[in-house]
């Protein structure tokens, strides 16, 4: 049904006269009279009847235009909730990597909850892969995602990218010992992430330049549960120089070629104009140190 007839028919019920909705719609009494047989002929039954000079619902006619109201107000909410200019309400499904939870995503929420109490953010913590496929079946509306300089992304095509910070990546290895350089760790046990691969990507690019192959052992996705590895002896890792590792651990800088990890937020083109979303991204994006 065509949600304009419907409101000729609801204006009809109210004003009870065709001319009367006529010139409230600022249409003509022909417009007005066609609209509603037209309607009839979707729903399949009579909508109005003559009365003397003016005309009178029918009983399906009451009844339909009883959803009317129904229907038409929730058009005009579906309205306001994708009008960008709108005030942003509604829920914001978020599926990204713990760090940028914690380090983005978080005071985000806190300052929404101050200054835009409508919007309603759930998180989902998941590795890349695992969120960009969330994203490409719309479970989500929004991806926390990373790439390394030496192992870039490749972004889809309807993918929406908004940068947010960098971080440079060092060699997470035992505070004892001498052994400082990654190749002076050839002969060690290496542990990389279990649920996405451009980590274990640069580290064999960079063994590779180093003139070793790494012997991949643990795979682990808690950067504290890393540490805990690393100040057991049971390997050494690549991770951020801005991670306060536990004691016993030390991350010292790779030297050339440098690695770097960049985040981004990610939605699906087009997908950012509704305003909840919106109003998640620009907050994101006045967060990008």
């Amino acid at each position: 049904m065509d949600v304009r007839r419907l409101q000729l028919l609801l204006e009809l019920s109210r004003l009870g006269s065709m001319r009367e909705v006529a010139d409230e719609l600022g249409t003509t009494t022909s417009n007005v009279s066609q609209g509603i047989a037209a309607l009839a002929r979707e729903v399949g039954t009579a909508l109005v009847e003559r009365d003397g000079r003016r005309v009178r619902l029918t009983p399906a006619g009451a009844r339909l235009a009883e959803h009317a109201v129904t229907i038409l107000a929730a058009v005009e909410a579906a309205r306001l909730d994708l009008d960008p200019g709108s005030e942003p309400s509604g829920v914001v499904r978020v599926a990204g990597f713990a760090t940028a939870i914690r380090r983005s995503l978080l005071p985000v929420v806190t300052d929404l909850a101050e200054t835009r109490p409508g919007v309603e953010i759930r998180i989902h913590e998941h590795e890349p892969l695992e969120a960009f496929d969330l994203l490409a079946r719309d479970e989500v509306d929004l991806a926390l995602v990373y790439d390394y300089n030496l192992a870039p992304v490749a972004w889809r095509s309807d993918h929406e990218v908004t940068a947010l910070w960098r971080v440079d990546w060092g060699l997470g290895a035992p505070s004892t010992g001498t052994r400082h350089g990654l190749a002076d760790r050839a002969d060690d046990d290496w542990i990389v992430n279990s649920r996405n691969t451009a980590d274990e990507e640069v580290l064999r690019t960079l063994a590779s330049m180093a003139g070793f192959e790494p012997r991949v052992v643990h795979r682990i996705d808690s950067l504290e549960l890393v540490d805990d590895l690393i100040a057991a002896g049971l390997g050494v890792a690549l991770l951020p120089r801005d991670h306060a590792p536990r004691r016993g651990v030390n991350v010292r800088p790779l030297g050339d070629p440098r690695v770097e990890l960049r985040a981004y937020a990610v939605t699906r083109t087009g997908r950012s104009r509704w305003s909840p979303l919106r109003a998640v991204v620009d907050g994101l994006a006045g967060r990008t140190g």
